[in-house]
């Protein structure tokens, strides 16, 4: 059985503290890094850059749809412009001054119909660029509020790794203090049962949280002061405190 002095064994409970300490600050920096409220912004900012990039192409398709109605209107137009010249100029027989007559005529109608249709697809546009600033403008508040969100997390984590390092620090200056013999079983127990050293009191393992059975008391009264116990639940080191019998 590995032994100790009882009072370097008691000590184990200081260093048992600081990794206490750090697991805590591990588990505090693994919540502030896994933030629901961020990953639920996140997912809702990357469906609104979609929904924008799709709105986007929307209006570059109008836009296109623009041109060519445009384009057919300025056609349309140039053809009245050249007949109501020929038209003007008197040049030309009856009958074809009278074809003229009725071809503008028609032309005329076929430009008040595409510009209807150039003014209806205006219209769109115009509609689809207000849908893109506000759009826009919410997407913008979205990374705004993200950002800051973010922001918090990253100072949280770096206050929980700057608690860190000192508690390390400390702990290293700690665990130097130690015999290696006593150091390297409790650094054993510590990886392999998550626990290095707790005290039993009044009975009971602090490490378990159970109330020890009559028969392990027994075998831990006929183990020596300075002998190392271990927890029958937990594994870890058992340090008797005065009362841990009472």
């Amino acid at each position: 059985m590995a032994k100790a002095p009882a009072s370097e064994q008691l000590r184990l409970l200081d260093l048992q503290a600081l990794d206490g300490k750090l697991t805590q600050l591990s588990r505090r920096a693994a919540a502030t890094a896994k933030n629901a409220e961020i990953d639920a912004l996140v997912e809702k900012l990357s469906a609104a850059e979609s929904s924008l990039v799709a709105l986007n192409t929307e209006i570059e398709d109008t836009e296109r749809e623009l041109k060519r109605a445009e384009a057919d209107v300025e056609t349309v137009q140039s053809r009245i412009e050249r007949d109501q010249k020929r038209l003007d100029s008197g040049s030309g027989t009856p009958k074809d001054l009278t074809a003229l007559q009725h071809e503008l005529v028609s032309l005329n109608k076929r430009r008040s119909d595409l510009e209807d249709v150039e003014l209806e697809v205006m219209e769109r546009l115009e509609t689809l660029r207000t849908r893109h600033t506000e759009h826009q403008q919410s997407n913008d508040q979205l990374r705004a509020e993200l950002s800051g969100l973010e922001r918090t997390r990253d100072d949280e984590l770096a206050g929980i790794e700057s608690e860190r390092g000192a508690v390390s620090a400390d702990r290293k200056e700690l665990a130097g203090s130690f015999e290696p013999a006593l150091l390297a079983v409790y650094e054993k127990t510590l990886a392999h049962r998550g626990i290095g050293a707790a005290r039993l009191f009044h009975g009971k393992s602090e490490g378990s949280g159970m109330q020890l059975s009559a028969g392990d008391l027994s075998d831990i009264r006929k183990a020596a002061a300075d002998d190392i116990v271990f927890c029958p639940d937990s594994g870890c080191i058992l340090i008797r405190s005065e009362e841990w019998n009472s």
